[in-house]
């Protein structure tokens, strides 16, 4: 995208012509517009700082590092002449120019997605199907079902899969990074055409070692938790928050099945969906832990574009999450796929 101001500038030494004082600015300023552009990557870091209101939460939901978001942001800032997002005792706020920037970038970023689209079908390739979820349904439930569902719909869309926290979900998916989100509701913002919609109910219980004793209140434990456990939106998370539990008795392992572990040999409590780890409680390895308002009923959601903007792939997947078969599978994902068909998610960097 070509800044308004030279262009303009440029068109008027082409109504000069070549013979007037103008025309010689007018080359000039030629070599400054193909240096100087706006590009879809600036304005994607800018709306994802924007919404998500820091730098490192718009690197985390990209995939990237800080600094490069940084250098988008800044190269968007010197094209623009407006600092566009400042950082103040309450955090990022936008700036008059970066307010009114906001709309218009997004609604740019929105139309690149649907030119790469476009061009994708023009080609005959399927349709894109990226799908984000939080680390502990990607672990245990996003490859039964992509599996299921890719054989059901089969060459009709090119899945992908990859993580995010609850935060970034609704921005994601605004702003077509993603396409489908499965993890707990999103609140709706009036700013982003997102639903959230009810897809599974489930209970959330604590486990520890079978034949462990604690000692104390929940405070004291020492609480072992996947990624998911450090996101503030996820019912794990607003477990901890509400019990109270300080930082430094957290502690965060890879995955949900190696923090199980890690309270089997009786390091601390783990949280736990109940229908997922069913096997450990039958075979004495963990147990559950009592607390006043445990088990926490909860449930998982889809968060995706409003239904007249919805991509086909988006559409399909959101009706086969209804089926018997979708449900069978949340409910008991390790019986669903035979072990030769069972593919890990495919984690790709979300950046445009």
């Amino acid at each position: 995208m070509r800044s308004l101001r030279p262009i303009t500038a440029a068109a008027a030494a082409v109504r000069a012509g070549p013979g007037s004082s103008f025309a010689g600015a007018g080359k000039r300023r030629e070599c400054a517009i193909i240096e100087s552009v706006m590009t879809l990557t600036q304005l994607n870091a800018f709306v994802l700082v924007a919404r998500l209101g820091s730098v490192t939460a718009a690197a985390s939901a990209l995939g990237v590092s800080e600094p490069a978001v940084s250098q988008a942001l800044s190269a968007l800032r010197l094209h623009l002449g407006d600092q566009l997002v400042s950082r103040g005792p309450a955090g990022m706020t936008l700036t008059p120019g970066g307010s009114r920037l906001l709309s218009t970038a997004s609604q740019i970023v929105v139309l690149g997605a649907e030119a790469h689209a476009a061009v994708r079908a023009a080609r005959g390739a399927p349709e894109q199907l990226r799908v984000v979820a939080t680390s502990t349904i990607a672990e245990f439930v996003v490859s039964p079902l992509m599996e299921a569902f890719t054989r059901r719909f089969a060459g009709s869309a090119e899945v992908s899969a990859g993580v995010a926290v609850t935060k970034e979900m609704a921005v994601l998916v605004a702003n077509r990074l993603a396409d489908v989100a499965i993890g707990p509701g999103v609140a709706g913002d009036p700013g982003l055409p997102v639903v959230s919609e009810p897809i599974f109910r489930y209970r959330l219980v604590v486990v520890t070692a079978g034949q462990s004793r604690l000692h104390g209140g929940p405070r004291q434990w020492r609480w072992l938790v996947d990624p998911s456990g450090t996101d503030p939106g996820s019912d794990a998370g607003q477990l901890l928050a509400r019990l109270g539990v300080p930082e430094e008795r957290i502690g965060v392992f890879p995955n949900q099945t190696a923090a199980w572990a890690a309270a089997a040999d009786g390091a601390g409590v783990a949280p736990a969906v109940e229908h997922l780890v069913t096997q450990q409680l039958r075979r004495g390895e963990l147990s559950r832990v009592e607390l006043p308002g445990l088990p926490v009923d909860a449930c998982w959601h889809a968060t995706l574009l409003e239904r007249q903007q919805r991509s086909t792939a988006a559409s399909a997947l959101r009706r086969f999450l209804s089926t018997p078969e979708a449900m069978q599978l949340m409910r008991s994902p390790a019986a669903g796929v035979p072990p030769s068909r069972f593919r890990p998610p495919v984690y790709v960097t979300i950046w445009s």
